[in-house]
């Protein structure tokens, strides 16, 4: 009996061990998911999550689903650094983007040439920004759009042209145009924009130079860099509850002594000490809001075209409610060295089964 028991017990320790063992890989693969980047989870994700058009979080500091792209051609813009993936966003921020092309045309502007908007479903990036993060910020180069269509390649390794002296932090004098000017002003019109950040030589620049109405001034915004480029950053949208609102622009037109502050050696020192890592370089999943988990989990649409924007009305996945779901099968991206088609502004609608996206994530 002795030795029924001892065997019994023996077993059920080894029982008891093998479990606490499970128990504690589980646990450790818990915390290896939790400590995952987030810049590496969201970079990995080649297609927008295929559920209502909803921004999380903060600027720097969250995601999006619903997303919809901006073709890569169409008659007054060329969308540049493709392997980036980068042409997604909310879909009111691609719609603004392709009336800006419009109206910054019939303004005299040969055209748009457009960098970073978001990745898929938002999230930190793997390299550059922090923020772009919720569909809603937009990178448009000061360099107009060619008479022609740049090749891929040409897309991937043309340079931007920087307006702005980096030893003087002014404008290079050669290079600015009134257009240039004209260009913001009609960026800035737009109820939906509500802030455009530039370097600071080109804030002081406009406001040495803007006659008139110069309440447009009050949203553009002097910031580091954004010496080749501008961003425009739009406010969230109906519906979307966890999305935080920035501050608002503070009165006046910017150009005050909050401007001369630039120009003083204060903003342009070294940083001393050891250098801090990036925010986006360690934030994990924790860090972003909850429904950011659901968002990196939905399913995607069954290609990139059926999510691409077309023009007034926009691509017919944004416009499908969001009834009950079936599954939804991932299709890679398109990684054709050429410019595909069905990301061609120019082509025809493509005939394609449009995926019907999942309810919206719950806030639970």
């Amino acid at each position: 009996m002795t030795t029924f028991f001892s065997g019994f017990l023996g077993k059920a320790a080894r029982l008891a061990m093998a479990a606490a063992t499970f128990g504690l890989i589980g646990l450790d693969m818990q915390v290896a998911s939790a400590s995952e980047l987030a810049k590496d989870l969201f970079g990995a994700k080649k297609l927008p999550a295929a559920i209502t058009a909803r921004s999380y979080g903060f600027y720097s500091k969250g995601c999006f689903s619903g997303g919809v792209a901006i073709a890569t051609d169409g008659p007054t813009w060329q969308a540049m650094r493709l392997s980036r993936n980068r042409r997604w966003g909310h879909p009111t921020m691609i719609a603004l983007i392709e009336k800006l092309s419009r109206d910054a045309t019939a303004d005299g502007w040969p055209g748009l040439l457009l960098g970073d908007i978001s990745q898929p479903r938002g999230g930190p990036m793997l390299t550059g920004h922090a923020s772009h993060q919720i569909g809603l910020d937009a990178d448009i180069w000061f360099t107009p759009m060619p008479d022609r269509r740049l090749s891929p390649t040409e897309r991937e390794n043309m340079s931007a042209v920087s307006m702005v002296n980096e030893k003087t932090h002014l404008v290079i004098e050669k290079r600015w145009t009134p257009a240039h000017a004209r260009l913001l002003e009609r960026a800035a019109s737009y109820p939906e924009v509500e802030r455009i950040l530039v370097n600071p030589g080109i804030k002081k620049k406009l406001c040495e130079t803007v006659t008139g109405d110069r309440s447009w001034l009050r949203k553009v915004r002097p910031f580091w860099g954004h010496d080749y480029h501008f961003h425009v950053r739009i406010g969230c949208q109906p519906g979307s509850k966890g999305c935080k609102e920035q501050d608002a622009t503070p009165r006046g037109d910017g150009c005050d002594k909050s401007l001369a502050w630039w120009f003083t050696e204060e903003p342009w020192r070294p940083a001393t000490g050891p250098a801090k890592p990036k925010a986006r370089d360690i934030m994990t999943m924790a860090s972003l809001p909850k429904e950011c988990r659901a968002v990196l989990d939905a399913p995607s649409p069954v290609n990139e075209a059926a999510v691409t924007y077309h023009g007034p009305g926009g691509s017919d996945y944004a416009a499908t409610p969001a009834p009950a779901a079936p599954a939804v099968a991932e299709t890679p991206v398109i990684t054709d060295p050429g410019v595909p088609a069905t990301a061609n502004a120019f082509v025809p609608r493509p005939s394609v089964d449009i995926p019907l996206p999942r309810p919206r994530p719950t806030n639970k």
